[in-house]
C-alpha cells in the first residue's frame, strides 16, 4: 500500500480541522483511566538542590543576540559573568539568591534547583503560610531589558491562568541584585515535586538502552493531559509556545506544564518568541505567521515522538520524522504515526487546528494502541461517523439462503458504498434535526425530496450527494458536492464522498488514494481504515488490508462487516483455521453471530484442491454446523457444502483412520452419498422454483449411493 502521505490539506483540499465541533477537550485523569502511567513519587524538595548551581558552558548564550558567551579558551575557563563579544550586552550566570536569603521579607531560600531558558529557579519556604514549599524564578541577567520584560509578561499571563495541569502562580516579588542593588523580579510559584518528562526518557535510556523509548500508551497518556492544559490556555488567547520534554514534570499520577516563560497572547507580534531547537515549526514559518495554536500542538507532536523513539532530532530530523523502518514503534502502530506526520507537518494547513479535535483523535489512536498491546477491544462511538450500515440485516457479503459461498464474498462496489460508516450530520446545521430523520430513508426517494428542498443548507446538499451515490447515480453526486465545497471549504467530507463516488464507479486505484488521505487526516477514525482496506484488497495488496482490517477488529467489535472481510483474505491466503477464528470473536448477542458461525463453516471446508483438507477440518466443520442447528433451506445448503467437499475428499483417496461420523452419518464414499442424497430431496421438497426442484432431485440421483438393482 501506498505509505502515509500525512497530505489532505493543501490549498486546494480541505483544511487540517477535523470538524466544526471543536469545544474544549473535557477530558479526565491521567491515560483516561485506560492507562497504568507508573507514579512518580513525590520528591522531597531538600534533596532537589543542587550542590553546585553552575550553568553548563554549552548554554551560555547572550540574552539579546544569540551569541555564545562565557566559554572556555584553551586552560582559561569560561567565565559566568562579563560582555557579550558580539554586542557588548552584559550577562551573568551566576545565581543572585543564597542559601539564608529573605526574599520580600517571607520567602527564605534554600538554594538553586535548575536553570532554565530565562533564569534561575530557587527552591524556598513561605514563613508567612504554613512554611510551605515555594519556588522563586529569577532572572538570568539582570541588566537584560528584553529578559527583563519577558519576566514580567510571564507573570501576568500565569496571573489569569487556573488550571490543574498548569504550574500555579502565587506571587511576584523583588529583591536587590547583590552586586548592583537594582531590585530583581521573582515569580513565586507552586513546588511541582516529581521528575520532567525529559527526566524519565534519560532515566529509561540508561537503565536499559540508548534506543528504549517510552510505551506509546504511556506517551498518549501525557500528551491528553498536556492538550487540555493548552486547550485551557488557548481559549484564553494565549500561546504556550515552548513545549518540550524539560517542561512537562509528573508528580505521582498528575502532570503540569511548568516554565511559562515563552507564553504571549495569540494577537502579540511584538514579544519575543521563545523556543527550542528540535521541537519548534520551521524558521520559515515563525517569521512569516509568528506562533499559532497549529505551532504550539506541533511541538506536543514533536515531544511525543522524541519520547517514544530515539533519533536525531535537532540535527538529521529537524522538522521530520524517521522512517518506520528506522524506528520500530512507527511500524508497529501506523495510526500513530500518521497521527505524528499529521500533528508535525511542514504545512501549518494540513495539522491540527485545535486541541480538542487533536485529543480526539489522539483518543482513538490510543484505543487502538491499548487493543494492539493486549489483544482486548477497547471500543468507544466516533464523534464524526455513524455506526456500520448493514442493508436487509446482513453484513457485506451476508445472504440469507442462497449459496453459503456468498457469506464470504468480496464486497460489490454498491455494498461497500451502503455499508461504511456514513458521516454525522453537523448538528450546527439548521436543517439537522429534519436531515437526522431523513437518514434512514430510501436513496431513491431521499434524492426526490432532497432535489426539492427550498432552501438547501450546506448539510442538504451532503446528504444529497450521498444519496446520489447510494442510488446508483454517482455521477450527479458531483453536483451537489461541488456546491457543499463553495460553502464549506477545505472540510473532509467532501474527499470522504469523492472517495465513495469512487467506490460506487468501481475506480478501486483513486478510492485507495482518496481514503489514503483520509486516513493520514483522521487517524483515530475506523472509517477511513475501512474504506481504504477494501481497495487495498480489489488493488492487490490483501497483506496491507488485513493489517487494517485487524486493527479496527481488534480494536472494536461492533464493526462485525469487519470480521467478515478479515475472514475473506485469511482464506485467500490458505489460513482456513485463522479465518474460522476471526469468525469466533463476532459476539454471540450480534445479530450476525450465526451469519459468522455458517462463514466459519464455509471457511473449513474452503480448499481449491479439497483433497488438501485434514480429517480435522471436515470433523469440526461437521461439528459446528450441528452446534447451529440451522433448519429449513439454509442449513440443508451448508449441510451439502460440507457433504460435498467430504466426498471430494473420500474421492481424492482419503479416508480417517477410524470409523468417523459426519453430519449423522459415516465419513466414507457410501456413507456421504447416502447424507448427500437425503439433503438434496430435502432442498427439493421446499423448492418453490419448478426448474430448482428437478436440477435438486437429479442432483440427489446422481449422488445415491451406487447399487445393482
Amino acid at each position: 500500500m501506498s505509505g502515509p502521505s500525512g497530505r489532505l490539506a493543501t490549498r486546494s483540499g480541505p483544511s487540517g480541522r477535523v470538524s466544526r465541533r471543536t469545544g474544549s477537550s473535557r477530558r479526565g485523569m491521567l491515560g483516561l483511566g485506560l492507562v497504568q502511567v507508573p507514579p512518580v513519587p513525590y520528591r522531597d524538595p531538600a534533596t532537589a538542590v543542587m550542590p553546585d548551581p553552575v550553568v553548563a558552558e554549552k548554554n551560555r548564550f547572550c540574552g539579546n543576540c544569540g551569541e555564545k558567551v562565557g566559554r572556555s579558551r584553551g586552560d582559561r575557563p569560561g567565565r559566568t559573568e562579563g560582555f557579550c563579544r558580539a554586542c557588548g550586552t552584559e550577562f551573568s550566570f551566576t545565581p543572585k539568591l543564597r542559601k539564608g536569603d529573605l526574599v520580600a521579607g517571607q520567602y527564605e531560600v534554600l538554594g538553586c534547583l535548575a536553570h532554565g531558558g530565562l533564569g534561575w529557579i530557587y527552591l524556598a519556604r513561605d514563613h508567612n503560610v504554613s512554611d510551605r514549599w515555594v519556588v522563586l524564578k529569577g532572572l538570568l541577567n539582570s541588566g537584560d531589558a528584553e529578559a527583563h520584560k519577558t519576566a514580567a509578561a510571564e507573570r501576568s499571563f500565569l496571573a489569569e491562568v487556573e488550571h490543574p495541569n498548569i504550574v500555579k502562580i502565587i506571587n511576584f516579588v523583588q529583591h536587590p541584585d547583590p552586586r548592583t542593588g537594582v531590585p530583581v523580579g521573582h515569580i513565586v510559584m507552586e513546588y511541582v515535586g516529581g521528575k520532567s518528562l525529559r527526566d524519565l526518557i534519560v532515566e529509561l535510556r540508561e537503565r536499559e538502552s540508548e534506543d528504549a523509548g517510552l510505551p506509546v500508551a504511556q506517551v498518549i497518556a501525557y500528551a491528553l493531559e498536556a492538550l487540555r492544559a493548552l486547550d485551557h490556555l488557548h481559549a484564553k488567547g494565549l500561546l504556550y509556545c515552548d513545549f518540550k520534554p524539560d517542561n512537562v514534570i509528573q508528580s505521582e499520577e498528575q502532570i503540569k506544564l511548568i516554565d511559562l516563560g515563552g507564553v504571549r497572547r495569540a494577537e502579540d507580534s511584538v514579544t519575543p518568541v521563545y523556543t527550542t531547537p528540535g521541537y519548534r515549526v520551521p524558521e520559515s514559518e515563525l517569521r512569516e505567521l509568528g506562533p499559532t495554536v497549529s505551532s504550539d500542538l506541533y511541538t506536543v507532536g514533536r515531544t511525543m515522538a522524541v519520547l517514544s523513539t530515539r533519533f536525531s532530532f535537532t540535527r538529521e530530523h529537524p522538522h521530520t520524522l524517521p522512517d518506520p523502518a528506522q524506528a520500530p514503534v512507527f511500524e508497529a502502530y501506523e495510526s500513530y504515526h500518521r497521527f505524528l506526520l499529521r500533528t508535525t507537518h511542514p504545512e501549518a494547513d494540513s495539522r491540527f487546528h485545535s486541541a480538542g479535535d487533536m485529543s480526539e483523535q489522539l483518543t482513538g489512536v490510543l484505543r487502538e494502541v491499548l487493543s494492539l498491546d493486549s489483544g482486548q477491544p477497547h471500543p468507544a462511538p466516533s464523534t464524526l461517523f455513524g455506526p456500520e450500515r448493514f442493508l436487509a440485516g446482513a453484513a457485506p457479503g451476508v445472504r440469507a439462503g442462497g449459496d453459503p459461498d456468498a457469506l464470504l464474498a468480496p464486497d460489490s462496489p454498491a455494498g461497500l458504498a451502503a455499508t461504511l460508516p456514513a458521516p454525522l450530520v453537523d448538528p450546527a446545521d439548521p436543517a439537522a434535526g429534519l436531515l437526522g430523520g431523513l437518514a434512514a430513508g430510501r436513496p431513491e426517494e431521499l434524492v426526490a425530496t432532497l432535489e426539492a428542498a427550498p432552501s438547501p443548507t450546506p448539510e442538504t446538499r451532503l446528504m444529497l450527494a450521498r444519496a446520489l451515490i447510494l442510488s446508483g447515480r454517482a455521477e450527479e453526486a458531483a453536483g451537489p458536492l461541488a456546491e457543499f465545497e463553495a460553502r464549506m471549504p477545505g472540510d473532509w467530507r467532501t474527499h470522504w464522498y469523492t472517495a465513495l463516488t469512487s467506490v460506487r464507479l468501481g475506480d478501486w486505484e483513486h478510492a485507495r488514494d482518496r481514503f489514503d488521505e483520509l486516513y493520514a487526516h483522521l487517524p483515530g477514525e475506523a472509517a477511513p481504515k475501512l474504506g481504504l482496506a477494501a481497495c487495498l484488497e480489489r488493488t492487490g495488496d490483501p497483506d496491507a488490508a488485513a493489517r487494517l482490517l485487524d486493527t479496527v477488529w481488534t480494536t472494536d467489535r461492533s464493526y462485525v462487516g469487519t470480521a467478515f472481510r478479515l475472514a475473506r483474505i485469511r482464506l485467500g491466503q490458505g489460513d482456513r483455521g485463522g479465518a474460522a477464528r476471526v469468525l469466533d470473536t463476532v459476539p454471540e448477542l450480534s445479530s450476525l453471530y450465526t451469519a459468522a458461525q455458517t462463514a466459519a463453516v464455509v471457511a473449513q471446508v474452503t480448499a481449491d484442491d479439497p483433497g488438501t483438507l485434514a480429517e480435522a477440518d471436515l470433523t469440526e466443520a461437521g461439528r459446528r454446523l450441528e452446534r447451529l442447528g440451522l433448519q429449513g433451506e439454509v442449513g440443508d445448503r451448508l449441510r451439502a457444502r460440507v457433504l460435498e467437499t467430504a466426498l471430494e475428499w473420500t474421492l481424492a483417496g482419503h479416508a480417517p483412520a477410524r470409523p468417523v461420523r459426519l453430519l449423522g452419518d459415516d465419513l466414507d464414499e457410501e456413507g456421504l452419498r447416502r447424507n448427500l442424497e437425503r439433503t438434496y430431496r430435502a432442498l427439493a421438497r421446499t423448492a418453490t422454483d419448478p426448474a430448482e426442484r428437478r436440477r435438486l432431485v437429479d442432483r440427489a440421483n446422481a449422488r445415491r449411493p451406487r447399487t445393482w438393482i
